[in-house]
């Protein structure tokens, strides 16, 4: 995660990136479809996005799909799809899919950069973003919530608990009384039916695919429903499905405090510019200061108020990225809060500028209502609210800043029981598989294991790197982005395990 230019996406994203797992035998598209009809990706004079896909030879359409795939003949949603043609067609090898996470991530409007990562690879495929049903540029699922995200730290004890439960209860029922005839539909199992509609109107036999984060377990649970219809996989943050219970973050405060820690390593080699302490133990002790501060009393930023359910969040949402700007923009987020913690408020650095109106607003409504529709239908998790406090309680002495925040409630306990059964993911695919080793997101080991059920993968480990998606960012000396425009290239897979470094 980072908070440079993706920092919306990110910061809400902290939710979790990928949920888990299921599937019940799918309603399979038809095997032909209607071809898109291409047009302009530009829609107004302010869409960026648009007019950058337009620079790369991009054209944009929908493909119309059932809300409910079990009853095909009834109401539909449509999914937006942009399309990057393969620019030497006497070599092309097909279409290549693109999922950038989330799950909510607007997937089209980073295909550029995807265009730009593959270099010459590029021109051997139809590049295609699909966004999810609900996501990006299609029509919202928004629930009319004042926040980008459902995540809270409990805090610092019962009181504190039983707000954030109260907070997650009422996101559950704005969603309710809002999006009730579609939260049913917004789940991975739905986006992985759609994406093969995509196929099918693509006129594809066989996708290939490329996904992150959230989207490595979109591309595992489409192999699962479609087996026998995906050609080339790349999986870059790899979650495994059954790490993922009880709940999506449950084990991860080790991860992140290593990654924590990491960070504290550069901001106190830059002491001299930042201030935050001479050595990693006095930067953190200031991490700890400000969220003390919160605690007894909370401060604002910007105008907006930074409470102890709050902070830890800010924390969190900042690792997953080691580079040098990255790194340099935290411990400038971490001088800002520490000033308001000092002084009751403080004007926002850039970073919390963008972050904080998407975190603490109604702008980021419906991101958060949709990450957490599917959230909810994919890992539903325990129905019981004290299960999790149970758990904070058991860890938060060993983890005081992030048990409290990795393990209270969701709005799931109180949201609509899912319609469908958690499905076993049987991948029958070749993949080719990149993690960090410091990935604070999802951790190496619950890479390692999908790596070693997946019978057909191959793993490229990015070492000492705190990374969360490595591929196509410049990263690690060009080693992974060569691994897999190779593999996409030629459709062979490294004959043995890569290990790549990481920062030097």
């Amino acid at each position: 995660m980072t908070l440079s230019h993706r920092t919306r996406g990110a910061l809400a994203a902290v939710v979790l990136t990928a949920v888990a797992l299921t599937a019940v035998g799918p309603a399979v598209p038809p095997a032909t479809a209607a071809p898109p009809v291409w047009r302009s990706c530009v829609r107004g004079p302010d869409d960026t996005p648009g007019r950058a896909l337009e620079a790369v030879g991009a054209r944009c359409s929908e493909v119309t799909v059932p809300l409910d795939w079990a009853r095909p003949g009834g109401r539909t949603v449509s999914v937006a799809v942009a399309r990057i043609p393969a620019t030497d067609p006497a070599h092309r090898v097909g279409t290549l899919v693109v999922n950038e996470g989330g799950p909510g991530d607007p997937v089209i409007d980073y295909l550029t950069d995807r265009h730009m990562a593959l270099g010459a690879t590029a021109a051997r495929f139809d590049l295609v973003g699909v966004d999810p049903r609900f996501v990006g540029r299609n029509s919202p699922l928004d629930c009319g919530w004042s926040t980008g995200t459902y995540f809270r730290s409990a805090g610092s004890g019962r009181a504190g608990f039983e707000r954030t439960a109260a907070f997650e209860r009422d996101l559950a029922r704005r969603c309710r009384e809002r999006a009730g005839d579609l939260l049913p539909y917004a789940s991975t199992r739905n986006a992985a039916r759609d994406m093969d509609a995509v196929r099918a109107a693509l006129g594809e036999e066989r996708l290939s695919f490329l996904g992150v984060s959230y989207g490595t377990y979109l591309g595992e649970v489409y192999t699962t429903l479609f087996p026998g219809r995906t050609d080339r996989m790349v999986l870059d943050g790899v979650h495994e499905p059954h790490h993922l219970a009880p709940w999506p973050e449950y084990g991860t405060e080790r991860v992140a405090e290593d990654a924590l820690r990491h960070w504290a390593g550069w901001a106190a080699a830059h002491d001299g510019a930042y201030g935050l302490g001479a050595t990693p133990d006095a930067v953190l002790a200031t991490v700890a200061g400000v969220q003390a501060a919160a605690e007894r009393r909370p401060f604002t930023v910007g105008g907006y108020r930074l409470d102890e359910h709050v902070l830890p969040l800010l924390v969190y949402g900042a690792l997953g990225d080691d580079r040098e700007e990255t790194d340099a923009q935290f411990t400038t987020m971490v001088r800002t809060l520490r000033r308001a913690a000092e002084e009751g408020s403080a004007d926002p650095d850039p970073a919390l500028a963008e972050v904080l109106p998407f975190l603490l607003s109604a702008e980021g409504s419906a991101y958060g209502s949709t990450q957490t529709a599917y959230l909810c239908a994919d890992t539903p998790g325990p129905r019981d609210p004290e299960v999790f406090r149970r758990e904070i309680e058991r860890k938060r002495a060993r983890h005081p800043l992030f048990a409290p925040l990795l393990n209270n409630p969701t709005p799931c306990p109180f949201w609509p029981a899912p319609r469908e059964r958690p499905t076993e993911v049987v991948p029958d695919a070749p993949a080719l598989m990149i993690n960090a080793t410091g990935d604070p997101r999802v951790p190496y080991a619950e890479a390692s294991a999908m790596h070693e059920k997946w019978p057909g993968s191959r793993m490229v480990t990015v070492t000492d790197s705190f990374r969360h998606a490595v591929y196509g960012t410049g990263y690690a000396d060009a080693c992974v982005d060569e691994a897999v425009n190779s593999y996409l290239a030629s459709g062979r897979l490294p004959v043995s395990d890569l290990r790549c470094p990481g920062r030097r």
